[in-house]
């Protein structure tokens, strides 16, 4: 195992390149299009306070060679993580498992410290501010710049929705009134402010931002112009809509999903229905795929990292409850049909894991249950856009071809397949099944304390 500044000397060169077929995102010279999961690690009972990287090495380790696995027998190549993983961590997940980290400042999304004092919604043009985010993103990039297993920075999740929410929770999207340009257009000229500063630290790693859908694209595509990627969180339904077409259309860089997804509860029955997930995660791939470079769509997409890996039992009411998988809706979206209804509220965030959670042990480590979009997702990442003779039309068919239905059963325990085999072997084999001594035994670790 490399210490970090071995690593430094083979951290990997990510560009994004366009050309008459498109936008590409390459890795060393080499196209590389992201099959992406939003990864956090959260036991039951617990919420946003907890840490991985406080762990015990062992505990670390044994969590992440354990959902790394998981992740890699899905297809994933890269994941989402917030600021304050140890840049060791990184690149053992990519030496270990071969799957990058898109690193994600907050870009004070739910406030900042400013002179001893909290502030909840931030103004994004108070000198004060700007002088916090840009001395905290260059000093990011210099941190893990030359971090082997880095793929992007990613800056901000949603901050336009934090213009008009007040708190963390989700909410139902905000109507824009005249006062909000001004504020929009301070936010995203700091992003370019920012990130200018930060290429001047690391020309090596693409940086990307990440807007609540499409909202004020036309005030990015005026302040945004040194941005390498334009990252979207969208929750539609099944299909995208008028996405690829418009960020082609009216900003021209390339198009990243940061989020997207669907939960596993149904809000009318109020019981776990998989199929409807897996059949919106199955319809959201489509498109990505199809609108790659050189299939004669859109031919902007590089990627995107599905909502989400497991189940956040602390996202409905934050610090309460942490114990209880809540079955509050706390939004609505009519683009998801089959349990909408007008008027009330249909998303729920507590039920987005493409995986179920289980108990935790005494070290905090805990087992997973694949649901069908899980299965799904693998099936759907064999998809190579980038192969020869691949055309929109035949991604079409081998997407359409992947039966949902069969992998309800298989998470159901109703059927096996090879995969649901291996987990089950990982499963026994592994330290979440078990009690501690099996984690404490194991003093390997990788790299420095860094």
């Amino acid at each position: 195992m490399e210490t970090l500044g071995e690593a430094a000397k083979t951290a990997h060169a990510v560009v994004v390149v366009e050309d008459s077929t498109g936008h590409r995102l390459q890795v060393n010279d080499q196209d590389f299009f992201i099959n992406g999961m939003n990864w956090d690690y959260f036991p039951i009972g617990t919420n946003y306070e907890y840490s991985l990287w406080s762990q015990p090495d062992e505990v670390i380790k044994a969590a992440l060679d354990y959902e790394m696995t998981l992740l890699k027998k899905a297809g994933v190549n890269a994941i989402r993580h917030y600021t304050g993983i140890p840049a060791r961590w990184i690149t053992y997940i990519y030496e270990k498992h071969g799957i990058y980290t898109m690193l994600n400042h907050s870009f004070a999304r739910y406030g900042l410290t400013i002179e001893g004092e909290w502030v909840a919604t931030t103004d994004y043009a108070d000198p004060r501010v700007k002088k916090i985010l840009i001395e905290e993103t260059t000093a990011m990039v210099a941190q893990y710049k030359d971090t082997k297993g880095l793929l992007l920075f990613l800056l901000g999740n949603e901050n336009n929705y934090g213009l008009f929410w007040e708190g963390p929770e989700t909410e139902d999207f905000p109507v824009i009134d005249e006062s909000s340009e001004d504020r929009a257009r301070a936010l995203y000229q700091l992003f370019n402010e920012a990130t200018l500063a930060m290429k001047g630290v690391d020309s090596s790693h693409p940086i990307a931002i990440c807007n609540g859908d499409l909202q004020f694209l036309d005030i990015i595509s005026q302040e945004c112009k040194d941005i390498d990627i334009f990252g979207t969180n969208i929750y539609r339904g099944v299909s995208f809509g008028d996405a690829f077409r418009r960020v082609r259309a009216e900003y021209n860089k390339p198009l990243m999903f940061t989020e997207f997804g669907a939960d596993a509860l149904h809000a009318l029955k109020q019981e776990e229905d998989q199929f409807p997930q897996a059949l919106y995660l199955r319809g959201n791939w489509k498109e990505i795929y199809q609108n790659a470079a050189g299939l004669g769509l859109a031919q902007n997409a590089i990627g995107g990292f599905t909502f989400q890996f497991s189940d956040g039992w602390w996202k409905y009411g934050q610090t309460i409850n942490l114990d209880i998988h809540d079955n509050n809706a706390s939004w609505a979206n009519g683009g998801y049909i089959d349990d909408y209804y007008p008027g009330d509220n249909n998303m729920n965030e507590e039920w987005f894991g493409i995986c179920a959670k289980g108990e935790p042990n005494a070290c905090g480590l805990y087992p997973l249950h694949p649901r069908a979009a899980y299965y799904t997702l693998a099936a759907v990442h064999q998809v190579q856009p980038y192969a020869p003779e691949q055309s929109a039309g035949a991604i079409e068919e081998q997407i359409n071809k992947i039966d949902i239905e069969n992998y309800v059963r298989i998470a159901a325990g109703e059927k096996e397949s090879p995969l649901s085999s291996e987990i089950a072997n990982l499963q026994e084999a592994s330290p979440v099944m078990n009690d501690c001594s099996m984690v404490v035994a194991d003093k390997s670790t990788p790299g420095s304390n860094e």
